[in-house]
């Protein structure tokens, strides 16, 4: 497919009174075309069942480069799926993304994305890593938010007990950073954790709560029971 006819794809779903609201929302000055998050999954789904992994690559650069708020959205949705052979140029292209994230929505899809080559290849992690210290807020952000998965186990694996130490342990040089994204993505990450593994989580909250912001530490102890 070609980027053109993707554009006019989405375009043709605009919605200029929405394209209002979600602009101002995002305090964004990129272009917003007000399509609804529904009809991007519809075409994402559509473009990824009849376009090779290769092809998916070029459409999804070429959405992203457009700067549309839409299409960076269904550049995102576009290279979502778990199984994807072969994905290195997935995986590149992803990364690459990373330092123009300048918006939560953005940053959050494209780090789904990422979430899922990281899965299939945690080694990719050591490229996470120097994420955690990049003067730019939204790339430590996507740190924690593209790790989250390794929150989620009730019985991790030696190798996922490794990698879950590993990001507390950079969510507790965050812990000083005031910024409002970065509080909220370590209590993220800890609130996550504390559905799976409570005495950790808690323990994460005992040495740092202190230290964060009280609406980060409160987020993050939301499911944990009161002493």
């Amino acid at each position: 497919m070609k980027p053109e006819a993707a554009l006019e794809a989405i375009q043709a779903h605009a919605d200029p009174e929405r394209a209002l609201g979600a602009k101002a929302y995002h305090k964004s000055n990129r272009v917003h075309l007000g399509v609804a998050n529904p009809i991007l999954n519809d075409l994402a789904k559509t473009w990824r069942q009849n376009l090779d992994v290769s092809a998916r690559v070029t459409l999804a650069r070429a959405l992203w480069d457009s700067d549309i708020f839409e299409a960076r959205l269904a550049a995102a949705k576009l290279l979502t799926q778990a199984r994807m052979r072969p994905d290195v140029e997935v995986w590149e292209l992803i990364t690459s993304w990373v330092p123009d994230f300048d918006s939560w929505a953005i940053a959050d899809h494209a780090c789904i994305a990422g979430q899922k080559r990281l899965i299939t290849d945690p080694s990719r992690l050591e490229t996470v890593e120097a994420w955690t210290r990049s003067e730019h807020m939204w790339t430590r952000r996507a740190a924690l938010v593209i790790t989250l998965p390794w929150t989620k186990q009730n019985f991790p694996k030696p190798e996922e007990e490794a990698v879950r130490e590993r990001v507390l342990g950079w969510a507790a040089t965050y812990v000083d950073d005031k910024q409002w994204f970065i509080q909220k993505a370590i209590a993220w990450w800890v609130r996550d954790l504390s559905k799976h593994d409570a005495d950790r989580a808690q323990a994460f909250l005992k040495t740092y709560g202190a230290a964060m912001k009280p609406f980060a530490a409160k987020v993050a102890a939301k499911y944990l029971s009161k002493p």
